[in-house]
């Protein structure tokens, strides 16, 4: 379970992942420990309600991973809140060409489709366009009115773990990357914003009082790194559950194959 350490608090948008990893563990609390034997057979710790928000943080995390390579120049905040719904975007991204609101989407060995006006996800309507075309707008309206300018967003949806991404067609106002694709993708846009205004809109990026009167939530990263080992652990005694199955299999079937060909064939 996670650990009873508190929270620490980060600068504004320092912590990826805070408000999927904070309703994560606040799910996950209420789960019941897993009995000595649940754990010797490797069950998981996760419950059905707390694992998207399991997934969902791994994938905020891997983005922000990636990001770190963006270097000099460039402004990162995640896990913003905007608003007073409780709504954050995933990751503000701000450098030469502009503004980007991430909307992270961890979709493991799934086959993600991409159409103009859809994306789906195993044949499956999202909202994920929808979202994210919400999302830009209402970053541009603040950040423009924070800076006295107007400041170009766009919105960008990054897929993370899918086996597949097809791309019939690319939205007109939202690009749709695998994450591997996304820093390269982020620096070869052109540029937009001069430095004098770019080093502005960055600041205003990072202010809290830009976004919503909202607190951050307060992220446990100590206790989300403990139920990661715990799930990783429960993942290798599976494994290692599987191999044995399959080698007790071979065990019997491989004796029993060669004492039937000999039969056939005689020897």
């Amino acid at each position: 379970m996670p650990s009873d350490s508190p929270a620490v608090a980060a600068p504004f948008g320092g912590t990826p992942a805070a408000s999927v990893i904070a309703e994560c563990l606040r799910v996950q609390s209420e789960v019941p420990p897993r009995s000595a034997f649940a754990r010797f057979l490797g069950r998981s710790p996760l419950s059905e309600d707390s694992h998207p928000w399991y997934v969902g943080a791994l994938g905020e995390l891997e983005v922000a991973r990636r990001l770190e390579a963006l270097g000099d120049g460039w402004t990162v905040v995640h896990s913003v809140p905007i608003g007073t719904r409780g709504s954050d975007i995933d990751h503000v991204v701000v450098g030469p060409p502009g503004v980007f609101t991430l909307n992270t989407k961890h979709h493991a060995g799934a086959k993600v489709w991409v159409g103009g006006r859809r994306l789906l996800v195993n044949g499956q309507k999202t909202e994920h366009l929808r979202n994210t075309r919400h999302e830009a707008p209402r970053t541009q309206k603040l950040l423009s009115s924070a800076v006295g300018a107007d400041v170009p967003v766009r919105g960008v949806i990054v897929v993370v773990g899918a086996k597949q991404i097809t791309v019939r067609e690319q939205p007109a106002d939202v690009a749709v990357l695998a994450s591997p694709q996304l820093v390269r993708w982020l620096k070869k846009q052109k540029p937009a914003l001069d430095a004098a205004l770019g080093a502005t809109v960055a600041a205003a990026v990072c202010a809290k009082e830009t976004w919503t009167g909202q607190p951050q939530p307060m992220a446990d990263t100590a206790g989300f790194a403990q139920l990661r080992r715990e799930v990783e652990s429960a993942r290798r005694v599976r494994m290692l559950w599987g191999g044995a199955v399959l080698v007790g299999i071979l065990g019997v079937s491989v004796p029993l194959a060669i004492g039937y060909y000999a039969r056939l064939f005689g020897g």
